[in-house]
């Protein structure tokens, strides 16, 4: 008996392995002196899988088919075949030798800027196709889109999963699998689902993607994540001249300009679904550079791109991304035209790009199928949402998504939904998932509670000394139609507290109407910003700036009451008006804001009291935002913005002291210059009709503090200059890296070249000037005030410093001719 079940179970082990074989293969390739080559040509003989190895010579390969040989090959090296004795063969090192004679060469290589490579004739007549292929070739399209996007801990090994952390939460490495990417295990933490219609019109550029179900499991609660999750869906055609991934530009290697950054080579022709296809090799000229290494087969007739693999130079200058994988499959609906029906994105977050770091796979697959053309619809289909939130798309069954999905969940899929849901009744998962919140969002959470921000807590000035900041504010959930919000503030110097309290209530979802109203009453360095708003809650740094030089007296008490509403009557065009009254009091004995009542100068008062009034139009084209609340999180891209606004003052009302009118006006253009940068053109202006004193004044920001702040002109102090009415330019402008990857020495420090300019021009008119009582001497930028600088970013990936010149007025007493700049953020 025994004999009989261990026979079956031999039989057994061998069906199943016959079923399901599968050969993988990884390792290194190594010329004679064990020096690795990189972007070799990996593949399982006799077969078109394969893959290039990257610039530190190492390759992962895995097929479903079981395959005995591997044949390796580079340009300059002979051809080397390799037995594979087992069906897992991890760690091989494979020495290649150079060839004796340059007969020996089969396939073309060289400079890609050789008329005879038969590489670089396809790629020629690939541009001239490409506007003629696809979606392009019809005035309307539609189609059936599904989207899986999932995170995965990566690199998980036994080490790892014994760690303490993880006790009590064992249970979740039951779901670990192998990328067939990377040959890394990975282990599922986040899993989305989406299905949707798309809509576009070629004639008038309009696309509209309509969701029709939604189902995610794990941190689908944080709206940060969610963000982050957001940026992913990125599109891109791989047409285009330069991909954008990460607000990064990466040349395409369909790109007009491909020749300048990568070296092809042609490889292989065959048969590809019936349609006879070249295959083409490509991989970075220079290290650093934003690039991709791969392979793409294209049709011979219609010169479209039937399928591409392609992997970022792991080189490239990009933070936080140890590998970026694309691969896509288009589908030949005709002699003439071909679909894309496949988009796969695979991205390795990881805090260090060495092999063996651990990281997270964010990873994305999108299928479109049931495409239908030149189905007209009108130009209001294509309107997108104002606030179109249906609860109906997030509640479908499983009975649905089995019957839509286009394709079948696998185990693994469907046990990645169990564990997830699982882990979050888990206390010890929702302790580290609440921390992660705490640091990421800034607010501790209790109950419907968030207590915060910990990164306003302490703050200093000249009037207050060391202050103490504590607020708290309203949280039901991503998609409160209401939040109440609060804060006070004490001073150890001036042994007072502040406050400020705020409501905003959306009182129509589907055009956001918000009406918001509030009161603060606090110490403010005025003139912080030109561009000014009536933020309750909000506090510029020049009024608690830790590190900073210089005399900072010049502060103000701020009493402000304010009632506003808004409302979005089309996607990201915001329109809205409200009522404010404020008083202001200098806050310092060295400090004046005093005036006289009227051009006789007889009376002069300290205090400033104004009502005023104002509308303002804000439109913010292409930004994406995340969740319905009153409150909502921008995606981190960027976009246009456009602001204008109009104040008018109210003399004798509320006894308020002035009656003005005054326009103000906000342009910023992000600009992404493919291989050169990205840029940054910012325009301000405004002008003030009617007499106002100091405290009404338009001040051009300085900045004393050591770090960069936004808008603001580091060689300037407070009250500087004065103006009422002004204009600015700021430019600013990073070459990512471009430069410094052409420099041996300086390669491997990935820094980042930036450079700008600042200029402002203004006056203060006769009857201003006569009203003035303070003591302060009114300096306006009649001469166009400007500065330049440059500077390194991405010091150990989160530091920029930035060394500015003061171009002008360089004769005015205590001016600031040259200052130093730093600032960190997490960029990629």
């Amino acid at each position: 008996m025994k004999k009989n079940i261990i026979l079956n179970l031999v039989f057994l082990i061998v069906l199943t392995n016959s079923i399901f074989a599968q050969t993988k293969v990884s390792g290194i390739v190594v010329d004679k002196t064990n020096k690795p080559i990189p972007f070799v040509n990996v593949a399982f003989k006799n077969s078109n899988e394969g893959i290039l190895s990257n610039e530190e010579g190492r390759f992962y390969l895995e097929s479903s088919k079981t395959y005995k040989v591997l044949e390796i090959s580079s340009v300059g090296y002979t051809t080397k075949e390799v037995a594979l004795e087992k069906a897992v063969n991890y760690n091989l090192s494979i020495q290649l030798s150079e060839v004796i004679s340059l007969n020996e060469v089969v396939v073309f290589a060289g400079k890609t800027s050789k008329k005879d490579n038969p590489a670089l004739e396809i790629l020629r007549k690939i541009w001239k196709r490409k506007r003629k292929n696809g979606l392009y070739l019809f005035d309307q399209y539609q189609m059936e889109k599904y989207e899986k996007i999932e995170f995965d801990m990566n690199s998980i090994d036994s080490a790892f999963m014994k760690k303490q952390i993880f006790k009590g939460m064992e249970f979740i490495f039951k779901q670990i699998d192998t990328s067939k990417i990377t040959g890394k295990t990975y282990l599922p933490i986040f899993i989305n689902e989406s299905l949707s219609e798309v809509y576009g019109d070629n004639k008038s550029k309009k696309v509209i993607d309509k969701v029709k179900a939604s189902k995610a499991s794990g941190f689908n609660g944080n709206q940060q994540i969610l963000s982050f999750v957001k940026d992913l869906y990125t599109e891109y055609n791989i047409y285009d001249n330069h991909l954008t991934f990460f607000d990064k530009s990466f040349t395409s290697p369909i790109s007009t300009t491909g020749i300048d950054v990568y070296n092809y080579i042609l490889r292989d022709s065959a048969f590809v679904d019936d349609k006879w296809c070249y295959n083409i090799l490509f991989y970075p000229r220079r290290k650093n550079e934003l690039t991709f290494k791969g392979d793409f087969w294209v049709n011979d007739t219609t010169f479209a791109i039937k399928n591409i693999n392609m992997a970022a130079s792991k080189s490239a200058n990009i933070n936080w991304v140890k590998d970026i994988y694309v691969e896509q499959e288009f589908e030949v609906m005709n002699d003439s035209v071909f679909l894309l029906t496949k988009d796969y994105m695979m991205t390795d977050f990881a805090l260090s790009k060495k092999d063996k770091s651990k990281g997270v796979y964010g990873k994305r697959t999108t299928f479109y199928k049931d495409h239908k053309f030149n189905e007209e619809k009108p130009i209001s289909f294509y309107k997108e949402a104002v606030n179109r939130y249906d609860q109906e798309v997030y509640n479908k069954d499983d009975e649905y998504w089995k019957k839509n999905r286009f394709e079948t969940l696998s185990k693994d899929e469907k046990g990645i939904y169990k564990m997830l849901d699982t882990l979050q009744t888990v206390n010890k998962f929702k302790q580290i998932y609440s921390l992660i919140q705490i640091l990421d969002s800034g607010y501790l959470n209790y109950g419907n509670l968030d207590y915060g921000s910990i990164y306003s807590v302490i703050g200093k000035n000249v009037v207050e000394g060391v202050r103490l900041r504590a607020g708290i504010r309203t949280y039901f959930g991503p998609n409160d139609t209401w939040r109440l919000q609060a804060y006070t503030a004490y001073g150890f110097n001036d042994d007072k507290f502040k406050y400020g309290i705020t409501g905003k209530w959306m009182i129509d979802k589907k055009k956001r109407v918000i009406i918001s109203g509030g009161n603060r009453r606090d110490i403010e360095q005025i003139g912080a910003s030109l561009t000014t708003t009536n933020d309750i809650i909000g506090r510029d740094y020049a009024s608690s700036g830790i590190l900073t030089f210089g005399s900072n007296d010049k502060l103000t008490n701020v009493n402000l009451s304010n009632f506003e509403i808004e409302f979005e009557p089309v996607k990201n065009l915001t329109i809205g008006g409200g009522i404010s009254y404020r008083t202001l009091l200098s806050a310092s004995p060295t400090f004046s804001l005093d005036y006289y009542t009227d051009l006789s100068r007889t009376i002069i008062k300290s205090q400033v009291k104004q009502s005023e009034a104002n509308i303002m139009v804000d439109y913010t084209p292409n930004r994406k935002t995340i969740g319905y609340s009153v409150e909502r999180a921008n995606v981190d891209s960027p976009f246009t913005r456009m602001f204008l606004s109009y104040s008018q003052g109210f003399k004798g009302l509320l006894n308020s002291d002035f009656e003005y009118q005054k326009i103000q006006m906000y342009f910023k253009q992000p600009i992404i210059i493919g291989p050169l940068g990205r840029t940054n053109v910012i325009l301000e202006a405004g002008k003030t009709f009617g007499n106002i004193p100091l405290g009404l004044m338009s001040v051009v920001p300085g900045n004393q503090s050591f770090f960069d702040i936004a808008n603001t002109f580091s060689n300037l102090k407070y009250y500087e200059f004065v103006t009422d009415q002004y204009v600015t330019f700021k430019w600013d402008h990073s070459l990512q890296g471009r430069l410094f990857a052409r420099i041996p020495f300086m390669r491997k420090l990935n820094w980042r070249e930036n450079f700008g300019a600042k200029a402002v021009y203004g006056t203060v008119s006769s009857n201003n000037r006569m009203i003035n009582a303070s003591g302060l001497t009114y300096h306006s930028p009649e001469k166009i005030y400007y500065e330049y600088s440059a500077g390194i970013g991405n010091i150990f990936k989160v530091f920029r410093i930035d060394f500015s010149w003061r171009g002008n007025y360089l004769n005015v007493p205590d001016a600031t001719k040259f200052a130093v700049k730093g600032s960190f953020g997490f960029y990629f």
